[in-house]
């Protein structure tokens, strides 16, 4: 599934405790096959994991347009619902960018950022089994599925850390079919 590093993408990550496996795992997929990442988050700076893993973020939400990405991917972990959930900044880039028939998406509890930048109605979605989390998802009107990688169209969303290769792989192969 190599192809040239014209296809671009946009991770998104919480500038404390992402989830590492969320957010390292889909990245070396696009990187092994040859995808341009940036990385974006709230902050520049040395954004920390949950686990102990921490990335130099490359750029801050406001900085970044949907216009140079073929994908939006937001990883999770507790951060997410800290920093990202509520964010105007990153719903505002992410209805830019599904307007303009890009992928945007996201994992663990981050579908919630979806939810919020109201992407999910009547979408079908999964999400890391959180309370809150899926009481989000509900109040937006999304449906819920167990499987662990959800693709809608153009929304793809993942359930939690077990799911980040499939999930980095379902992301590329949509980016491929939207060429």
């Amino acid at each position: 599934m190599n192809t040239n590093q014209t296809n671009k993408i946009l991770m998104v990550i919480a500038p404390e405790r992402f989830r590492d496996e969320e957010f390292f795992r889909p990245k070396e997929v696009f990187e092994k096959n040859n995808f341009a990442v940036t990385v974006a988050s709230t902050k520049l700076g040395v954004a920390q994991g949950a686990k102990g893993g921490s990335y130099k973020v490359d750029a801050t939400l406001q900085d970044v347009k949907a216009d140079d990405y073929d994908a939006i991917v937001i990883s999770g972990g507790a951060g997410s619902k800290a920093y990202l959930w509520n964010d105007k900044t990153l719903h505002a880039l992410l209805n830019d960018a599904y307007s303009k028939n890009k992928i945007v998406s996201a994992i663990c509890i981050s579908p919630v950022i979806l939810a919020k930048a109201g992407l999910l109605s009547g979408k079908n979605a999964t999400v890391f089994n959180d309370s809150d989390a899926i009481a989000e998802m509900n109040a937006a009107r999304s449906k819920i599925n167990p499987e662990h990688v959800v693709r809608d169209g153009k929304i793809i969303t993942g359930d939690g850390p077990e799911a980040s290769y499939d999930f980095g792989e379902e992301i590329i192969k949509a980016i491929l079919e939207n060429a």
